[in-house]
């Protein structure tokens, strides 16, 4: 039997969201489904999940000091990493003071950089990845550069949405998209990531569940990136019986090494029948708030049901061709609004979420339209119509 008590009391079951954007919000809601009491940080007060947290607290998620004094003072059940930046060191510390850590310290620890997940991957696991070398200056970005061949693409070793990426196709970028890598990270360090191009048919995201009972797959998530940043996914991505097979074997061999229970998004390139392994987040994946209408279970449930023990279903329902699609906004504003065409959400099998993002100060992503359809192309065509008959208003 499986205990869970009731939020506010002294037999609350509490949860720790170290996070609070999007993904942490329909996490957060759902636990609250279950009655757990739920308690997020982020590094800015009236994130997304704070806002309809039990309580919160707002500090730097790299500030190793604040985070052991709330989780002194919550004493929570369950930690759960929404982001990468985090101060893993303190995590390690507090799992072995007994402390349990969503999915596990260590798979929070190697994912927060590049360079720990990829050499676990293809060092360690052997796993098929692009070839790759890893720089700490400009000159070594070029003699890495040069040993990849062009184009290659330069990442910063700890970054998200991809901030600080660029294609490079001869020597003559390599000292701009050093420095842009740099900008672009999310932690005080000049390390990089050169990464050979990988010549692919599509990518995807097989988003796998590590739970009691063993390890589930959902069906595969095809997406589409603008400057190696989100703007649509769909599923079932078709592919070919061998390329899924090889995608579950490199997602559960990289997710049996990192451990612990709850909803990894695998990122992966498909070329043909062959899988080349790209990322993987130990948590729910952006590219995964398709599944808030594909499948009978989001992502987001999956990842409550499996770390509070909970059973997932032998077959998780797939709904049938749907997709979504970002709502983007560029400028300036501390009270976004939203102008909607209620007519954009007629038709059924369509949905939206606007996150509630307090601010914008450039591009942000602020909310994801959601729909189904008799194929992938009509579910695309109708996210993508919601998606851009919402206007923000800026002010």
């Amino acid at each position: 039997m499986i205990e869970i008590g009731t939020a506010g009391t002294r037999s609350a079951r509490k949860l720790l969201l170290l996070g609070s954007g999007e993904l942490g919000k329909e996490v957060a809601i759902y636990a609250q489904r279950l009655g757990v009491e739920v308690i997020t940080c982020d590094r800015y007060a009236n994130a997304p999940a704070m806002q309809v947290a039990h309580r919160s607290y707002v500090f730097p998620m790299l500030d190793g000091e604040k985070l052991r004094e709330i989780v002194e003072k919550e004493q929570p059940d369950l930690i759960v990493p929404e982001i990468e930046a985090i101060a893993t060191e303190t995590l390690i510390a507090l799992e072995a003071e007994g402390h349990r850590v969503i999915p596990t310290a260590r798979a929070a620890r190697l994912t927060m950089d590049r360079e720990g997940i990829r050499r676990l991957a293809a060092e360690e696991l052997g796993l098929p990845t692009s070839p790759y070398r890893f720089a700490e200056s400009a000159e070594e970005a070029l003699l890495a550069a040069r040993a990849i061949g062009f184009p290659c693409v330069m990442k910063p070793v700890m970054s998200s949405s991809g901030k600080g990426q660029r294609t490079i196709h001869n020597e003559g970028e390599v000292e701009a998209a050093y420095q842009a890598a740099i900008e672009g990270t999310r932690a005080k360090m000049d390390r990089v990531i050169v990464e050979g191009f990988v010549d692919f048919d599509y990518e995807i995201t097989l988003l796998t569940v590590r739970h009691r009972d063993g390890t589930s797959f959902c069906p595969p998530i095809g997406h589409r990136q603008v400057r190696a940043d989100y703007r649509e996914s769909w599923q079932p991505q078709p592919m070919s019986d061998r390329a899924r097979e090889a995608s579950e074997a490199i997602a559960l061999a990289i997710t049996d090494s990192l451990g612990g229970r709850g909803v990894f998004g695998v990122e992966l390139f498909i070329r043909g029948d062959e899988a080349i392994f790209s990322e993987v987040s130990p948590r729910p994946h952006d590219t995964g708030m398709v599944t808030m209408i594909s499948q009978d279970l989001s992502e987001f449930e999956l990842h409550v049901r499996a770390i509070l023990d909970l059973p997932i279903p032998h077959q998780i329902v797939q709904r049938g061709p749907s997709a979504s699609h970002v709502v983007l906004a560029q400028g300036t504003s501390e009270a976004p609004r939203f102008r909607i065409d209620p007519e954009s959400l007629r038709e059924p099998g369509t949905d939206l979420r606007l996150f509630g993002k307090p601010t914008i100060d450039g591009e942000r992503r602020l909310g994801v339209a959601l729909a189904r359809g008799a194929s992938l192309d009509e579910a695309r065509q109708r996210a993508a119509a919601i998606a851009l008959s919402i206007e923000p208003i800026l002010e």
